[in-house]
């Protein structure tokens, strides 16, 4: 029987039918509701579209924020989701699913590497840091062949390292967070603010007519071609995030450093670049470079690895 896989998002929840070896069989997704009562309607109609008689061997759900794994409680979540702290998840998916289907939660970043460590990049691995860089920035760590999840389940959280004390503020309260300097929000807060002032810029020549438009994506793009505004918002945001890197290759000594999510869509853009500040930075003291890579299950990342905390769950 497939395992299902459900990914809570802030803009969208994803979920589907996951195979034994990974494979996504059937996957469904709709935007996510402003309030608990949409969110309740809009999960169930999901499942049921999925696995209308129930028969799924497990479940699995990814989730921002701070999630109990033993509980399945949403502990902590600031954002658009709010509403959903002190919730169960597990109770939201028996409200579809028969109580008798297992149901396991985590974080959404922790649920990712989970699908990297069975399915994916980090298979056979025993230390691995994963970042998944998008609207913010999340995070997970393999230590010695096991997830990190610290005294209160908040280990990995790497978006949230400091990297400017005197920053802008963040979601979570600090200011000057990895995820106010290096996320898709952010980069594209300074594209937007370069070509609303006019400045010389391809950025400014395609997206006059609606600033708002632009993609991290394209900013990558355009820099990698040369654009002088496009290089330089990549190139502070690209040393933010390289030094945060180089500190967790430091803390941590991975074997590999997985780095997923909308923004790594950009390619050889965004990792060329980031590969010679990481490799830099670590030589003096590891005498080797790290290995950079993309997620193997990149865009089925979510649904997959919400199915794979089930998965590593029911084996032990």
């Amino acid at each position: 029987m497939p395992t299902l896989g459900i990914d809570i998002g802030g803009t969208r929840i994803k979920a589907g039918l996951v195979a034994e070896d990974g494979e996504l069989l059937r996957g469904v997704a709709e935007e996510t509701p402003g309030e608990m009562d949409g969110l309740r309607r809009t999960l169930a109609g999901l499942i049921r579209r999925l696995d209308p008689e129930g028969g799924s061997a497990a479940a699995g759900v990814g989730c921002k924020g701070i999630i109990h794994p033993a509980t399945t409680r949403v502990e902590v979540l600031p954002g658009t989701v709010h509403y959903l702290e002190g919730e169960s998840l597990a109770d939201l998916v028996h409200e579809t699913l028969p109580e008798r289907v297992p149901v396991f939660a985590d974080n959404d970043a922790r649920a990712a590497l989970a699908g990297e460590v069975v399915w994916g990049a980090a298979r056979g691995r025993s230390h691995v840091v994963m970042l998944t860089l998008g609207t913010g920035v999340g995070g997970a760590v393999l230590a010695e062949g096991r997830l990190l999840r610290g005294a209160g389940g908040v280990a990995g959280h790497l978006g949230h390292l400091t990297v400017d004390p005197d920053g802008a503020v963040c979601i979570c309260g600090n200011r000057g967070c990895l995820e106010t300097v290096f996320s898709a929000r952010a980069i594209e807060a300074e594209a937007i603010s370069a070509i609303r002032r006019g400045c010389d810029s391809s950025l400014t020549r395609e997206y006059r007519d609606c600033p708002e438009s632009v993609t991290c994506r394209a900013v990558f793009e355009l820099a990698a071609q040369g654009d002088f505004v496009a290089r330089v918002i990549r190139d502070r945001a690209m040393q933010y995030l390289a030094g945060a890197v180089a500190g967790l290759v430091h803390a941590y000594n991975p074997e590999l450093v997985i780095v997923g999510g909308q923004i790594s869509e950009a390619g050889e853009a965004l990792f060329g670049p980031l590969r010679r500040e990481v490799a830099w930075r670590t030589y003096g003291l590891l005498r080797r470079e790290t290995p950079l890579a993309a997620p193997h299950l990149a865009g089925n990342s979510g649904i997959a690895g919400a199915a794979a905390l089930a998965h590593a769950a029911l084996r032990g």
